[in-house]
């Protein structure tokens, strides 16, 4: 990788792109056990709402990390299910778990320190 590697137009940054979304990375790991509807993804993941549900998954499509399907008996009954292009980002939203897991609560910490006035500071509301 070059030093340039996070730079306007690289790819590193589309893979960032593609994560920074928080309901993304959610709705992808989700479907990590094959197909589903959108009645059981918000089930599922709950605190979704069926509009941002639409729109992520409209978005995982675009970028063809998820297929819609049409069931042939109920045409208004879909399902999505990952891509073997969606698949490869299991990995990497799994390892971001695991730092999360590991460090969520140093993080937690940290922002909690932030949010705490300094009393020797003459601007309460500024740490030193």
């Amino acid at each position: 990788m070059t030093t340039d590697a996070f730079l306007a137009d690289c790819r590193a940054r589309l893979a960032f792109d593609l994560l920074s979304n928080t309901w993304n990375a959610v709705v992808l790991w989700a479907l990590r056990d094959g197909p589903r509807r959108p009645v059981e993804l918000r089930e599922r993941i709950g605190g979704i709402s069926s509009k941002v549900l639409t729109e992520t998954l409209r978005r995982l499509q675009f970028n063809g990390l998820v297929d819609r399907r049409p069931d042939p008996d109920a045409p208004s009954r879909v399902e999505y299910q990952l891509t073997a292009l969606g698949r490869t980002l299991l990995a990497p939203i799994d390892a971001v778990g695991a730092w999360a897991f590991e460090h969520g609560d140093e993080v937690m910490a940290a922002q909690e320190a932030a949010c705490t006035p300094d009393p020797r500071s003459p601007h309460p509301t500024r740490r030193a």
